[in-house]
């Protein structure tokens, strides 16, 4: 497979062709923030923190979804994009109900890391503060649409992953919401397969084992990615 040769951040790296600027960027070592991309599902550009310039053009393109070309040249921290990372993160702790000292992934989130990462030290904008419940219907998982920020990765996940298709998401724009089957109760579900899957891949504490402590809600991620990469390279056939 051809290999391109690109700029990020001044330095020169290859990448393989139909490659993505963060996949080309993490394989060389630098850092793209971002919250809806998982490794081991396909990537939907849904948050925007992982916004980059790319010379020839004035728009901010998602690393995780703009393919690498020959020649490109890519900046991925500005303070235009600091700025906007910023204010992504600010609006996305406006749109729902984020406190993080009541939350069971308290110092295991990935938006509260980001969000500190990044200097964000105060929201700029009003709060929603919308009225969001919580399903606990189901015997040993629970979802808290306050904490959810429509990452999708569950969706994904469930999708692509466990095959169940249980989950999707409904309504549009502050009104979109995650939903299992045809909108009905997790616990009710005749499609969820209890893997607990979801829980493992969501970046805040949305998706959580019922009577976990905070201190148990450190996810390993890579478990997803492993299954993946096991069953394209077809390791399990017997």
């Amino acid at each position: 497979m051809a290999a391109k040769t690109l700029t990020v951040d001044g330095r020169q790296i290859s990448a393989e062709n139909h490659t993505t600027i963060l996949q080309a960027a993490t394989d060389a070592g630098i850092k793209i923030p971002t919250l809806c991309h998982l490794d081991g599902v396909y990537d939907v550009g849904a948050c925007r923190l992982c916004l980059v310039e790319v010379k020839g053009t004035t728009k901010l393109l998602s690393a995780c979804t703009t393919r690498v070309y020959e020649g490109m040249e890519v900046t991925t921290n500005s303070e235009r994009l600091q700025k906007y990372r910023r204010m992504t993160l600010e609006l996305l702790f406006a749109e729902r109900n984020h406190t993080c000292a009541v939350c069971v992934a308290n110092g295991h989130c990935e938006l509260q890391a980001l969000a500190c990462e990044l200097g964000m030290d105060h929201v700029r904008y009003d709060y929603c503060s919308p009225k969001w419940g919580v399903d606990a219907t189901h015997p040993f998982l629970g979802m808290d649409h306050n904490r959810c920020i429509l990452c999708t990765r569950c969706v994904r996940t469930c999708w692509h992953i466990e095959g169940a298709g249980t989950k999707n998401v409904a309504g549009r724009g502050t009104k979109s919401y995650i939903i299992n089957d045809l909108n009905e109760p997790w616990g009710e579900s005749e499609t969820c397969t209890s893997c607990a899957k979801c829980v493992l891949s969501c970046p805040t504490g949305a998706l959580f084992h019922k009577g976990a402590t905070v201190g148990e809600m450190e996810r390993d991620r890579s478990k997803l990615a492993f299954i993946v990469n096991a069953r394209e390279k077809k390791q399990w056939v017997v």
